[in-house]
């Protein structure tokens, strides 16, 4: 009978395990995750973060991870790329949103954690199931630029064109002339943002005069370039010859892992005099109000800020203010109405008249001590309400002198006859008689 039953027991254990087991490969698995294709970079270079979802069914909506904010770094969403896999002979299938990470500053960067809704149908179902499917943070580790480059010259490409266009007569000019010159420089695989601005090397006897520059961003589904054009105007006031030096400009390749050069050569320009000196201050004054102008046009563009935030983000913390304010006071009112609370029934308290009477002890006013020691008298429970019964009853030691309590009473004698009552250590009224 034993035997019969041990193999009855292994095979409803059995049983067990495959039913289990059936139900984990038919019930429905969906799941995320988020990657790096690496996690320590320049401050500039780009990491892609991969974020993936996947089903054993299919879905029936597309992914929306709306905007993500990275701190410290540029995102720029690329597109989604669709992905199937096979596991234990079961199909599951993903959709993967790729992102560049650009970060902009030597602070670490960390690509939050994620909660994506999507829809997917149950096994054997049609009809999308909404989820919220979690991925964890990534934290990405920015190296400092190296300390033999400047921070001004600094840009992480993959490939860089320089270009320049002049505005005159490169070779020959007289005072009062105003040449032009713009520079443009594509980057791959970067944001115009990190493009550096262009540093203007100054001359002798020549005024300039930066113009606006503009920033533009190219991007496909599989790369991004970005533009930065600049100029400046010279002003020659005096003749001579005027050397303008070579320009150089340097950036780090990610992938090649080295630094290359682009250089625009130096350009030599004779001045000649010019005997109308009149017309030199008529351009100056021309080009200094052409820089205000400018000045004040990208001061409009940038946006509206109050205290350093956004006009958003500006209500968002006066309103997350007015509420830790209603906060803070509707506990300070809860705080208050409870103190007063404690303090009313503190005053209406046996401690309360009892430490009255601690503080009349050892007065010259001996009437003073008895209205306060019956006072307190009045809050205790006792059989009699006399000084006497109280004396008699609980102190125990006969430390006070009955017929002149008030000159006899200390409060290390009131605290022991108090600790007495509470602890109901009582003794015989009559502390002569004798049990038979």
């Amino acid at each position: 009978m034993k035997k019969c039953g041990s193999m009855l027991v292994k095979k409803l254990l059995f049983l067990l395990f495959v039913v289990l087991s059936l139900q984990s490969l038919t019930a429905q698995q969906i799941w995320g995750e988020a990657r790096l294709n690496k996690s320590s970079v320049y401050v500039g270079e780009p990491v892609q973060v991969s974020v993936t979802v996947y089903t054993s069914t299919w879905f029936t909506k597309g992914l929306d991870l709306g905007n993500i904010k990275v701190n410290g770094a540029f995102l720029v969403y690329f597109r989604p790329v669709s992905k199937s896999f096979q596991r234990n002979g079961k199909n599951f299938a993903g959709v993967e949103l790729i992102y560049n990470v650009f970060p902009f500053s030597e602070d670490n960067v960390t690509f939050p954690a994620l909660e994506i809704e999507v829809e997917s149908p149950a096994p054997g179902g049609y009809k999308g199931i909404k989820h919220v499917v979690k991925t964890s943070e990534k934290l990405i580790k920015v190296k400092p630029i190296p300390p033999n480059f400047k921070h001004s010259d600094w840009l992480v490409a993959s490939s860089l064109t320089v270009s320049e266009h002049w505005s005159g007569n490169t070779k020959k000019a007289k005072v009062g002339d105003v040449l032009e010159r713009t520079i443009t420089r594509k980057a791959g695989g970067t944001v115009a943002e990190l493009i550096p601005p262009a540093v203007w090397d100054t001359l002798p006897n020549v005024s300039m005069y930066p113009g606006r520059g503009t920033i533009d961003n190219y991007k496909s589904k599989t790369y991004i370039s970005a533009q930065r054009t600049e100029s400046v105007r010279y002003l020659f006031e005096k003749e001579g010859t005027i050397t303008i030096p070579e320009k150089v400009f340097t950036w780090y390749h990610p992938f090649q892992k080295k630094l290359y050069k682009k250089t625009l050569k130096a350009v030599t320009i004779e001045v000649a005099a010019n005997p109308d000196l009149g017309m030199l201050d008529s351009v100056r004054d021309s080009l200094k109000l052409q820089e205000v102008q400018i000045s004040e046009e990208v001061s409009e563009e940038k946006p509206y800020t109050i205290l350093g935030l956004s006009i958003k983000e500006f209500i968002i913390a006066c309103i997350i203010l007015i509420v830790s304010l209603l906060v803070v006071v509707f506990l300070l009112k809860r705080i208050i109405k409870y103190i007063i609370k404690r303090r009313k029934a503190y005053k209406n308290s046996e401690l309360y008249y009892f430490n009255k009477l601690k503080r009349t002890v050892g007065s010259n006013d001996k009437t003073k001590v008895m209205n306060a020691l019956y006072r307190w008298i009045d809050e205790i429970d006792i059989e009699e309400p006399s000084a006497q019964y109280l004396l008699q009853k609980y102190d125990v030691k006969n430390e006070v002198d009955v017929a002149n309590i008030a000159s006899s009473l200390s409060v290390h004698k009131l605290k022991n006859i108090r600790k007495n009552y509470l602890n109901r250590n009582t003794i015989s009224l009559d502390k002569k008689w004798i049990n038979p």
